[in-house]
């Protein structure tokens, strides 16, 4: 199977060439590496260049923000499964994608999802939290659950069917498109119990606490956009479920 990897940066320089050789050192020969800049302003696209010879697809241009970005990414990749990892995040080792494949040995599995460290972000060795997926069950986003979206992978039928990322949301597009293919639509799931991803800490939604009510509302939001109620205590739960990452780290 060829999977597509999406990569989505702006003014990136000092974290892409992480993402970059992270996916460029994979062991699985069958990856089509798509790279979406937002016509970064700093030196992202030079060293994107770099190793263009190896990736399959760079644009660089204005963009609508993040999400716009991913579309961008969804709509060029040809694979068969599709995974984002964006320009602050990479892979843990070698045979991520390898290991992400095996997962989708069975026919019937539309996504597979994985465990993520949190990384300070000059020392990447140090790990600030652990965010340990556990098995998916239907009803567990009521619970406040969700699965770390850098390590999500979806088979290309499930964007042609189900859609993209909605625009109109700022810093949940991703919880909000998990929500809608995973409780919604019912796909089937398998979980790889191991950790694939190092993500910087410092993300768009868990900047400020400021950013955190903002995301808190566009959960809301997320849930009315399906047409779905969500539990008594969801959006008390999601965010306090983060508590235990640190915990376990």
């Amino acid at each position: 199977m060829k999977v597509s990897i999406i990569t989505v940066a702006y003014n990136a320089e000092k974290t892409i060439e992480d993402s970059i050789q992270s996916v460029l050192e994979q062991k699985y020969d069958n990856i089509e590496y798509i790279i979406i800049d937002g016509a970064s302003t700093d030196r992202t696209l030079s060293i994107v260049k770099k190793y263009e010879d190896r990736i399959s697809t760079i644009i660089s241009e204005k963009d609508n923000g993040i999400y716009d970005a991913m579309n961008k990414g969804v709509k060029a990749a040809t694979g068969d499964i599709i995974g984002i990892l964006n320009s602050d995040d990479f892979y843990i080792d070698s045979n991520v994608i390898t290991d992400i494949v095996n997962s989708f040995n069975d026919s019937s599995i539309d996504g597979v999802y994985a465990d993520l460290v949190y990384v300070e972000g000059e020392d990447t060795s140090k790990i600030r939290r652990k965010w340990e997926s556990g098995f998916y069950h239907h009803g567990a986003f009521k619970k406040g659950w969700m699965p770390p979206h850098p390590t999500f992978f979806v088979r290309s039928k499930v964007y042609s069917d189900f859609g993209h990322y909605a625009l109109n949301l700022r810093s949940a597009a991703d919880y909000e498109f998990m929500l809608r293919v995973i409780h919604k639509h019912r796909i089937k799931l398998n979980y790889l119990q191991r950790i694939i991803v190092k993500m910087r800490v410092g993300g768009e939604s868990n900047a400020s606490f400021k950013n955190r009510l903002n995301a808190n509302k566009e959960d809301k939001i997320a849930w009315k956009m399906n047409g779905l109620q969500p539990g008594r205590f969801t959006f008390i739960r999601k965010p306090m479920s983060k508590l235990t990452q640190f915990i376990k780290r």
